[in-house]
């Protein structure tokens, strides 16, 4: 029993509910392991009973909590209850100075609380000012969800690169009217081969990955001399094989050899060639903006480069940020390699900024979506520059349910949520920040971790982690006030198993929700299809997700017979064919009913149509197409559950014979034009329907919180 107030004071749980009616405790040694994670020593009765009385005890001392939150509109909007005769001092950040217990108009932002009681105790907070609720969209969109690394144009290098998306948003804003175009994580990935191909699993969610860059747009790259252009040539020879292989040869897309490739490129464009004044001020401005942050990463990087990114393994001096800096000034070659991983993030930075601006030139609605991975790797740059916001040993997953009886284990540290409070959220707001820069909107992977996480110590099985809690006010007031500042929309991936209240708090707090057509059903009694009314509208609606099948293997039943060849079937092929054949049927049935399928079952691309026909019927805001979908490609981007077996992260855009398929022949797919015609025409008539207001209950069997 005093284990577990010592752990209810810390955010850990000592038990969890997997489906209704059902407890399952989790073991003392868990309980233990993260709680130790956390700074707190629960190895023995003794250890507990002291920590239990220290945390009693700094509860009655403490004036205020690390941190405070107030919303903007929201009563009473003042100090939290102090002794009488408590001296209060806001600094907010722009440097005012506000006395007293009089917080109704506080500015939006962070600002500095300073406390001092009559009996001498002191303490200082950080106080969140966030407005109510996110930006919301002026109107209906539609748009296209991609994966950047599938879609190589005739100029990519390999794998698709920035210059095809800003070409991407271009077209489908101009030619089809299309809203938005949102893309997998472009976070940076861990340095070394090989790497990790998942954008899910970065080394930084800070900085984008200079694995993107179209090398041919930087300005610099036609001003490098005639003494390396033979160079150059070689370079761009091995750029056009390795399309080649993937475009004519059906090779799998190799993001080690396009890094390759690149890097030997950026060496002569960015080494080789001066910075005009302003090119050079405008670089400098970034590095200023930046700060340290850049700095720590640009070290990581370097010394990657020079040890591996093992960071655990280099010598002692090397092993955090502020002893590196030493190292760094006085070698001046670790200072130039420093410099140039700077210089890459700056070329991102701008090219990103580049395909933000043509998007919103293009008309449309929101612009870029950009999507933050859940965490990152643990030998990543992040890890390494970050040490005491991560929780050591821990690893963030899910706990066993439906789809999954061992649980899932993503190898991410978690956030340590006594860290974050402790700094007033210092690292979340700049990884927010730095996001939404070029964001017409935010698509946040597993929204639910904002409010818990699934840890799971080093060493054990995911079915012997267990939910640590964060301070969801905060994360959530700190979300909406970095969104609002930006002027972007986020989206939450709410799929799977949500913890009772989570979709009506983000709901009030204009964060939009997933839903995904085929996980659409009233669980909760029938099982049968949810119609078009009864969907939410806070909502960006789908067929398919990059998890997911694609809408042609889905409504085909070539999804079950990829998952019975990798073995991945948990019964009999002919009855697992017969009830996924069942579903398609029930659904095909509803469409026709509603009149989406006059062309009757039967034709791919018919049916197809009918799936976004009738994601348009449903309230949803904002309805997004999967690219692939549109030349009916079959392939998943990722299979759940496989490594060496199916080339996850790995495949091109394809058409449906899975031919790999370019951005230009993407742009003259008749296929493509008649979907995306359609759905301009209809996302352009008035809105007249209204959503369902009670809440949904999540599908048994998918992923869960």
């Amino acid at each position: 029993m005093t284990l577990a107030r010592l752990a209810a004071r810390h955010g850990v749980a000592t038990a969890y509910s997997p489906s209704a009616g059902v407890t399952v405790p989790v073991p003392d040694a868990t309980v233990v392991a993260v709680l130790g994670a956390l700074g707190v020593d629960a190895a023995t009765p003794e250890a507990v009973a002291a920590a239990l009385d220290a945390a009693e005890r700094a509860d009655r001392e403490r004036l205020l909590p690390p941190t405070l939150v107030r919303w903007r509109g929201a009563e009473p909007a003042r100090p939290p209850d102090l002794p009488p005769g408590t001296r209060l001092r806001v600094t907010t950040e722009d440097g005012d100075a506000v006395t007293g217990q009089n917080w109704e108009h506080l500015p939006l932002g962070v600002h500095a609380v300073e406390a001092q009681a009559p009996d001498g105790r002191a303490a200082t907070a950080t106080l969140i000012v966030a407005p109510a609720r996110v930006p919301a969209p002026e109107r209906r969109a539609y748009g296209l969800l991609v994966q950047l690394y599938s879609l190589l144009s005739t100029r990519s290098w390999g794998m698709g690169d920035l210059g095809d998306l800003r070409e991407l948003a271009t077209w489908a804003g101009r030619t089809h009217g299309a809203g938005f175009v949102q893309v997998n994580p472009l976070h940076a990935g861990v340095p070394g081969a090989p790497s990790d191909p998942s954008p899910y699993r970065p080394s930084s969610r800070r900085f984008p990955d200079p694995v993107h860059l179209r090398i041919e747009e930087i300005p610099e790259y036609a001003l490098v001399g005639p003494e390396r252009r033979e160079e150059l040539d070689l370079i761009l020879a091995d750029a056009a094989d390795l399309r080649e292989r993937v475009l004519g040869k059906g090779a799998v897309i190799d993001r080690d050899a396009v890094w390759e490739v690149k890097r030997r490129a950026l060496e002569l464009v960015v080494g080789g060639v001066e910075l005009g004044p302003g090119r050079r001020a405008d670089f400098h401005d970034f590095l200023a903006a930046r700060g340290s942050a850049l700095e720590d990463h640009a070290t990581y990087q370097a010394l990657a480069e020079r040890h591996g990114h093992h960071w655990r393994t280099w010598p002692e001096e090397l092993r955090s940020p502020r002893a590196a800096e030493a190292v760094v000034r006085d070698d001046p070659a670790l200072a130039a390699r420093v410099d140039f991983h700077c210089r890459l993030a700056w070329l991102t930075d701008r090219q990103l900024a580049d395909a933000a601006a043509a998007a919103r030139a293009a008309g449309m609605e929101v612009g870029i979506v950009h999507d933050l991975a859940v965490g990152v790797h643990p030998e990543g740059s992040d890890a390494w520059a970050q040490q005491d916001a991560f929780a050591a040993g821990m690893s963030v997953g899910a706990p066993p349910d439906a789809f999954n009886s061992r649980g899932q284990d993503w190898g991410l540290p978690p956030w340590r949520p006594d860290a974050l409070a402790a700094t007033g959220y210092a690292p979340y707001r700049g990884l927010l920040r730095e996001l939404l820069r070029h964001a017409g909107a935010l698509r946040i992977d597993h929204v639910m971790g904002l409010f818990r996480l699934w840890w799971v110590p080093e060493g054990r099985e995911p079915t012997e982690g267990t939910y640590v809690r964060y301070d969801a006010g905060a994360m959530l007031a700190v979300l909406v006030l970095e969104a609002h500042r930006a002027g972007a929309l986020v989206i939450g991936e709410d799929l799977g198993t949500v913890e009772s209240g989570v979709r009506e708090e983000l709901a009030a707090r204009g964060v939009f929700g997933t839903s995904v057509l085929w996980f659409e059903r009233d669980w909760a009694a029938s099982g049968r299809p949810l119609a078009p009314a009864e969907w939410r509208a806070e909502c960006v609606a789908t067929a398919t997700t990059h998890d997911l099948p694609p809408t042609a293997a889905r409504l085909s039943g070539d999804h079950v017979t990829l998952r019975h060849r990798l073995g991945m079937l948990p019964g009999d092929l002919a009855r697992e064919r017969a009830a996924d054949a069942a579903e398609t049927a029930e659904w095909l049935g509803l469409f026709q009913r509603l009149g989406l399928l006059p062309e009757g079952p039967g034709a791919e691309e018919a049916e197809i149509r009918a799936v976004h026909r009738f994601l348009l019927d449903t309230p949803a805001r904002m309805v997004g197409v999967w690219l692939p979908d549109a030349v009916g490609d079959r392939r998943p981007q990722n299979l759940p559950g496989t490594w060496d077996e199916y080339p996850n992260w790995r495949l091109p855009l394809a058409d449906a014979d899975g031919q790999p398929m370019t951005l230009e022949r993407l742009a003259a797919s008749p296929r493509a034009h008649a979907l995306l015609r359609e759905l301009h025409a209809r996302t352009a008539l008035p809105e007249t329907r209204t959503a369902r207001s009670d809440a949904r209950t999540a599908p048994p069997g998918a992923r869960s919180d």
